[in-house]
């Protein structure tokens, strides 16, 4: 099952050093049957891009409790096996929790697929989102508005030998 991991790049650096993504249980997004209700599609790419956004989303979430963080998304695709990666049945409609799993056990980054990252573009946009974040949890449409500027860019795909450079960026 792929999961897809919000992190920071300081997480992402920590991450490499150790070797593993985080002990579990840990949050990721998948494919869940709610995302699956929620989406209204049957392809799954766009069903894994949609996970992959709220994942980003997560990321933006940390970015927000860690100013010194270098302002930009960082999500890792993993493949855990099945059974591995599971969705809270209470809040499997929940908007706040689509697609969200927990992963049990110890998740090794030698496992990822990809790294999907913002690029310094985007940096911008992201500081101004995660300073809004909290505004636009609140129901304020101008901080949505914000927060949804960050959205408009895409992440980046690296493959898992570009983490060393990637780890670099963390500063």
């Amino acid at each position: 099952m792929r999961v897809y991991v919000p992190l920071t790049l300081s997480g992402l650096a920590e991450a490499y050093r150790t070797g593993e993504l985080a002990a579990g249980p840990l949050v990721a997004y998948a494919v869940t049957p709610g995302l699956r209700e929620w989406y209204l599609s049957d392809d799954i790419e766009e069903l894994e891009y949609a996970a992959l956004n709220r994942a980003a989303l997560a990321s933006l979430r940390l970015l927000a409790a860690d100013a010194g963080a270098a302002p930009r998304r960082v999500v890792v695709a993993v493949d855990v096996p099945d059974g591995a990666a599971a969705a809270d049945p209470d809040r499997g409609l929940d908007p706040a929790a689509l697609g969200e799993v927990r992963v049990a056990g110890t998740v090794a980054l030698g496992k990822a697929a990809a790294v999907h990252v913002d690029a310094g573009d985007a940096e911008t946009d992201v500081t101004a989102a995660a300073r809004a974040l909290p505004a636009a949890d609140a129901g304020d449409d101008d901080a949505q508005f914000v927060v949804d500027g960050a959205e408009d860019h895409e992440l980046l795909w690296y493959a898992t030998q570009e983490i060393p450079n990637l780890v670099g960026l963390a500063g």
